[in-house]
């Protein structure tokens, strides 16, 4: 299979391609510095801004018909709701959910014609319960869920394959493509002192892992192995998604409040 990974210089994408192509797929790897992929051993490297039409334009034609597509690319804004400044969350919901549009949009119509395909979406355990603190990254990744929800019965008919693949905790170098507004004064400060280190008691005191699960999981969905529409990542991410499932809202709160023990 030819595949196509967004957001390859750093972390999951580029786990992700170094995975599949030892699994022998072509990889077209891309990040917007065509520089960081050096080193990579894969079919192809290319330019992709996936926040620029031309730049999408070009890549897919560079890159020729292509079996799959990854959506990983993404970028981070943290900070309680009010202090978020509106043009960065406009700025991340441009990469984590319109670029991934755009890459859709570009590609799914010659899976479609040549009747197979499949399109792996990285979201987050954010996707599925909003933590505090990361309200608009939810934001991003829930419309990004919904979005291949629809994709999935839409592309579906015409043999188009979807994937959500939502990793909790792990260590992906993604902080350095992310930022954080009004975290460290009042009055969400305190907020923050709390919800420090909740990744720590998610993992049960173990420190993050590297990304190689997720590139795992996504070389699986790509392949079919995986099946599931959504496909949560780490024990941390498979703790919360399944008791999320099970309860109704107050009581999951209750829930997550006593395990994480905050007290806000």
């Amino acid at each position: 299979m030819r595949i196509l990974i967004t957001g390859c210089s750093t972390g999951i994408g580029r786990a992700a391609a170094t995975t599949l192509a030892a699994r022998g797929h072509e990889v077209v790897a891309t990040a917007r510095r065509k520089e960081t992929l050096e080193g990579l051993d894969v079919a192809s490297r290319l330019a992709l801004d996936v926040d620029d039409d031309a730049s999408v334009a070009r890549a897919v034609a560079e890159a020729g018909p292509l079996d799959g597509l990854v959506n990983n690319a993404g970028r981070g804004e943290g900070g309680p709701v009010e202090k978020v400044p509106i043009e960065a969350a406009k700025g991340m919901m441009e990469t984590n959910l319109w670029g991934a549009v755009r890459m859709i949009q570009a590609v799914v119509p010659g899976m479609r014609e040549r009747g197979h395909g499949v399109v792996v979406n990285v979201s987050s355990v954010a996707g599925v319960v909003a933590p505090p603190l990361g309200g608009f990254y939810a934001a991003t990744k829930f419309a990004l869920e919904g979005l291949s929800e629809a994709l999935k019965l839409e592309a579906g008919h015409f043999g188009v394959r979807v994937a959500i693949v939502e990793p909790g905790y792990f260590d992906t170098g993604f902080r350095g493509n992310s930022h954080e507004h009004g975290i460290d004064q009042p009055p969400y400060d305190e907020l923050h002192r709390l919800w420090d280190g909740a990744d720590g008691k998610l993992l049960g005191g173990e420190s993050r892992p590297g990304p190689q699960a997720v590139a795992d999981a996504i070389a699986d969905a790509v392949e079919g192995k995986d099946e599931r529409l959504r496909i949560p990542v780490g024990q941390d991410a498979e703790m919360v998604t399944s008791t999320r499932a099970k309860l109704d809202d107050a009581t999951f709160e209750a829930t997550m409040r006593q395990a994480l023990g905050l007290d806000w």
